[in-house]
């Protein structure tokens, strides 16, 4: 008895299974992608026009980009309640959408139904707050992959949710909005209590490679068997028990990383030599010295000045030993009267920064101002270009750069209109885009800390709707608009000269404003594509800035 309770806490305090559910989490977590689905129905049962369901969608946009409460509330309350509320929000704004669609409540407002789809929609900041969070504190080290399968699990949730679905196979289509209320809620519930900080960072095996692995190539060949799945439904008219088995190979799918933890845990020898080589690693200890910070840390103020340029080019342990010295003989001179020390003021880079420290911090404005110019539409997919600095021991932003010229040369394809250029363009911009959920939360986490990195997060993430308003809502509409109006005097200048009879009588003018052509959006996408630029110029500034950072963090084990 006394062992199994043993296995039983071992197995409940294991970072893979917090990572496993924090997949599963995110696995219904993005139920903004499925608004696309759910709003027709909203649409047709309260006679709403296009004008009025784009508010709505607005509304569903801001949701799920503003999560400044979630990320304030991570610092003071613990994980499990902060699930438990964005829960309660998904529950109460789709339940009550789906109480008003099938008339079992009365009909509100529109601005209402705008704050409802908020509320609900908004509870998604709270599980992405919590997986983020919780994942990157176990894996400090391995933050690039961890972010990366985690907004992978994020993009795919929509197509995992419309297949169970179809499972479902209800002829009452507000059914969904039922599903999206009811079904986070559920999961939610069952796993609130798992996914938290459990000291990942003492838990290193030499065996974490591999589990990486298996998990990547369950999510290749998820997102493959997804869109596997959801071509042939679409073309081919299959029954009810083929959808049931495309479901049930769904769910095991999604189920088999369990079994990371749980060989781990039933297969718990005590740590080779390599493993404890590993643990006592200086940079092993990372978490520690974040957590337990000392505020009597003093500095040299002349250590940067005094150091020579070439100390940091070279490698890892050279380049401590020299930084050693130096110090060795600042606090010799300090003591004879010649250098004056000064007490620190605030943290430095790879430390722990709050959300208003941040703020006055170069680097932390770089990658909001980067992201803002390089998020443009797209869905998120999966993508690992996240790791590919920790592969490399070189500044994460240098795959926000990389990421930024891809979307480049999509808003290219998009101008010139050639043919074929719509499907290049969207896979381009879609793998720009999903880069940059993938990137940014781990660069962030090293550069600002783990400590308050749910506020910081979530600051960041305002980037996106300020870049959607401004490229979006002020650029795209006005160009296009602007290049309707010319089309639409172009036509009333022919109908205006000609003198056919017919020709006015089959005049289809009804004064609403519509562009045809590529021209309509051509200057907007040179716009963007030039926008891109300017971000990887950014994203290639901070890498100049941080270099040193990430040779700390990442050059260590191969000096």
């Amino acid at each position: 008895m006394v062992r199994l309770k043993e296995v039983i806490v071992t197995f409940f305090n294991n970072r893979w299974l917090v990572f496993v559910a924090a997949m599963w989490i995110q696995s219904c977590a993005g139920i903004g992608y499925l608004f696309g689905s759910i709003s027709p129905v909203i649409k047709s049962s309260l006679n709403y026009n296009q004008k009025q369901v784009a508010r709505l969608g607005v509304a569903k946009d801001l949701g799920d980009s503003v999560g400044f409460l979630a990320g304030s509330l991570s610092e003071v309350l613990p994980m499990w309640a902060l699930l438990l509320l964005g829960a309660i929000q998904n529950f109460v704004g789709y339940g009550w959408v789906w109480l008003i669609v099938t008339g079992k409540a009365p009909m509100l407002p529109l601005w209402v139904m705008c704050l409802l789809i908020f509320i609900g929609t908004n509870g998604e900041t709270y599980f992405n707050t919590v997986a983020l969070v919780s994942c990157v504190q176990n894996f400090p080290k391995n933050r690039g992959p961890v972010v990366g399968i985690l907004k992978g699990f994020a993009g795919l949730s929509g197509a995992i949710l419309t297949q169970i679905y179809a499972l479902v196979n209800s002829p009452d289509n507000a059914s969904l909005i039922f599903m999206v209320a009811v079904g986070p809620f559920m999961v939610i519930i069952a796993l609130m209590f798992i996914v938290r900080p459990v000291g990942g960072h003492r838990q290193l095996r030499l065996s974490d490679g591999s589990s990486f692995t298996l998990i990547y190539c369950v999510c290749l060949v998820l997102a493959a068997y997804l869109m596997g799945v959801m071509l042939v439904e679409d073309l081919v008219d299959l029954n009810q028990t083929i959808v049931q088995i495309f479901t049930a190979i769904l769910f095991v799918l999604v189920v088999v990383p369990i079994g990371i933890p749980l060989w781990l845990t039933f297969s718990s020898d005590p740590r080779t030599p390599e493993e404890e080589s590993l643990l006592s690693e200086p940079q092993n200890k990372e978490p520690e010295r974040l957590l337990e910070h000392d505020p009597n840390e003093i500095i040299f103020s002349e250590v940067e000045d005094e150091k020579p340029r070439e100390v940091d080019l070279l490698p890892a342990s050279e380049r401590q030993k020299r930084i050693a010295q130096l110090q060795s003989k600042l606090a010799q001179a300090a003591a004879e009267g010649a250098v004056r020390i000064k007490r620190r003021r605030g943290p430095h880079r790879g430390e722990d920064f709050d959300l208003t420290q941040a703020l006055i911090k170069a680097d932390f404005w770089l990658i909001f101002i980067s992201l803002l110019l390089g998020s443009g539409s797209g869905l998120t997919v999966i993508d690992n270009l996240g790791q590919m600095s920790q592969d490399y021991a070189y500044p994460r932003p240098v795959t926000m750069a990389v990421a930024q010229a891809i979307m480049a040369v999509g808003h290219l394809f998009f101008a010139m209109g050639w043919p074929g250029a719509m499907y290049i363009g969207t896979l381009l911009i879609g793998l720009g885009y999903g880069a940059h959920w993938a990137i940014v939360p781990a660069t962030a986490s090293e550069l600002f800390g783990l400590k308050k990195f749910g506020a910081l997060y979530n600051f960041l993430t305002l980037a996106n709707p300020a870049g959607s308003l401004v490229f979006s809502g002020l650029i795209a509409s006005y160009i296009y608009d602007s290049e309707a109006e010319k089309q639409a005097q172009q036509r009333h200048q022919l109908v205006s000269n000609s003198t056919s009879l017919l020709t006015k009588l089959f005049d289809t003018n009804d004064d609403v404003l519509k562009c045809e052509g590529s021209v309509c959006f051509f200057l907007t996408y040179m716009i963007m594509s030039g926008l891109c630029i300017i971000a990887v110029i950014l994203s290639l500034i901070l890498v100049r800035r941080t270099k040193v950072v990430y040779q700390n963090l990442y050059g260590k084990t191969r000096s």
